[in-house]
């Protein structure tokens, strides 16, 4: 089914999309942000989709790991907010300015890890590390699950043994 054919049919079911998505957001707003992403990535992944099976079911799934995503996100976000507020003292500016130039070498280290480790698998890792689940990335690439969570876990282990130094603490 090609992403023309594929967006027709999914625009069928946007207004029980929209119904749902009101169910999870409780926002009018955010539940039009919802649908929205939702017929995006449906009509990304068309070529997943099993012709002969339940559209409206396919996009519902889609919207529930979407929505479960982007609340982890904001959790995220704000547990970082939090702590940041937690650390305004002014008696920590002479740490964090020692600190700027150690995080810039170390960050600097990273990139090179990240390019050391070869794309068929820092590609799946990067996706990963940006909360997209195992079996998104395995529809996105066309490859099995087991080989997404191979590559990925080949990726973490070639970053482990690049960055050691930080992890024996001889990075500090």
């Amino acid at each position: 089914m090609d992403q023309n054919e594929f967006s027709l049919i999914a625009g069928e079911h946007a207004v029980a999309l929209h119904m749902h998505a009101l169910k999870f957001t409780r926002d009018e707003d955010e539940a039009k942000d919802l649908v929205q992403d939702t017929l995006v990535k449906g009509v990304r992944f068309c070529a997943n989709f099993d012709r002969g099976t339940n559209v409206k079911g396919w996009l519902y799934v889609i919207m529930r790991n979407t929505f479960i995503n982007d609340y982890h996100k904001a959790q995220k976000r704000q547990t970082i907010i939090g702590q940041e507020e937690e650390l305004s003292s002014p008696n920590l500016l002479k740490s964090s300015t020692q600190n700027a130039s150690v995080s810039t070498f170390m960050m600097e280290d990273i990139r090179k890890a990240m390019a050391s480790v070869p794309e068929t698998y820092s590609y799946p890792f990067r996706r990963y590390f940006e909360g997209y689940k195992y079996e998104e990335i395995s529809q996105e690439l066309g490859i099995p699950l087991g080989t997404v969570k191979t590559h990925i876990h080949q990726a973490r282990s070639l970053l482990k043994k690049y960055l050691k130094n930080y992890r024996d603490g001889a990075g500090d």
